[in-house]
């Protein structure tokens, strides 16, 4: 299926919690796209965010039955005197069907997930060459924030 196709033929979407058995769909497409499949780290965000949903939550995005997106969040409270608020740690669409939706219902499904946890406040970081995730949350509504990161190689 090309990007054109996935366009025009509305997908029938069902969004879950990730299961252990997900992890190899979720390799596999994030392996196309950032050319690093890497098992120990999926299984470590697994056990970290598939295990407690009262403030940790990882969806799957199903369409059929084949797994086309995730997104992985959590509430947290930050330093600085930050309000706890929801922070979006990843979120990713199987390549060919980019453009379809399926983010924007991920991240819907987030955005849900945060309000009935309390909080009013979302937050995610990105790489600043990243322009696609860039434009995506920008068209998300969300905008820079209050804080600024500062890094220094030692």
């Amino acid at each position: 299926m090309n990007v054109e196709q996935s366009q025009s033929t509305p997908l029938e979407l069902c969004i879950r919690s990730a299961a252990e058995t997900d992890l190899q769909a979720i390799m596999t497409f994030d392996e196309r796209s950032n050319k690093d499949a890497n098992p120990r780290y999926w299984q470590e965000m697994f056990a970290r965010y598939g295990a407690d949903e009262s403030k940790q939550l990882f969806l799957v995005c199903e369409s059929g039955h084949e797994i086309v997106g995730f997104i992985i969040g959590e509430v947290r409270d930050w330093e600085f005197g930050s309000n706890p608020c929801g922070w979006v740690f990843a979120l990713g669409v199987r390549p060919d069907i980019r453009l379809s939706g399926v983010a924007t219902q991920l991240y819907g499904a987030m955005c849900e997930f945060f309000r009935n946890a309390g909080v009013t406040k979302m937050r995610t970081m990105l790489a600043r060459q990243d322009i696609d995730s860039l434009s995506f949350f920008r068209s998300q509504g969300m905008m820079a924030g209050p804080y600024l990161q500062l890094e220094k190689d030692i």
